[in-house]
């Protein structure tokens, strides 16, 4: 059963959303400057932006693990539509926070794995590749995110009613 969401969680997830998006967003701006400086460098200098495409695969992350956060956060997140046409709306409300409680279990341990790896890579890098090993730190929030945003719509019911599809 779903319990109505706290004030104080309430407040949280939206300032978190706001991060989220200000993040989001601001990595979508720096992405789309990087690839139009890179496209400017080859064609005009004939030279290119050195690590751009390290920087651009990292950006496209940050881009799609808070993207995704934001997407389960609103509901909106990829789901198998095709069993819920089968389903009735209260058949899909009673296996909702199951389906919401294992994926925030999948995302935590998918976190937990991400950080060992990223913890060993941090540990062994060269000391001029460490900028990418900071970067590379948003798997595992990234995941840990994820875990956090199904577990809170697993047991919360948002103050707007909004229990999802």
């Amino acid at each position: 059963m779903l319990l109505p969401e706290p004030a104080w969680i309430t407040r949280f997830r939206d300032g978190l959303s706001r991060l989220e998006t200000a993040i989001a967003g601001t990595a979508l701006l720096l992405l789309l400057a990087l690839v139009f400086g890179q496209i400017l460098a080859r064609n005009f200098l004939h030279s290119s932006i050195p690590a751009a495409d390290i920087l651009s695969r990292y950006l496209v992350l940050y881009i799609a693990f808070f993207g995704a956060a934001l997407a389960v956060r609103s509901h909106r997140h990829i789901r198998l539509d095709i069993v819920a046409a089968f389903l009735s709306h209260r058949r899909i409300l009673q296996i909702r926070t199951p389906l919401y409680l294992i994926s925030a279990a999948v995302c935590a341990v998918l976190a937990q794995a991400a950080g060992r790896f990223w913890y060993d890579d941090w540990q062994y890098v060269a000391d001029n590749e460490r900028w990418s090993s900071i970067l590379a730190v948003i798997t595992p929030l990234g995941f840990g995110l994820l875990a956090l945003h199904f577990l809170l719509a697993a047991l919360f019911i948002h103050p707007d009613g909004h229990v999802g599809k």
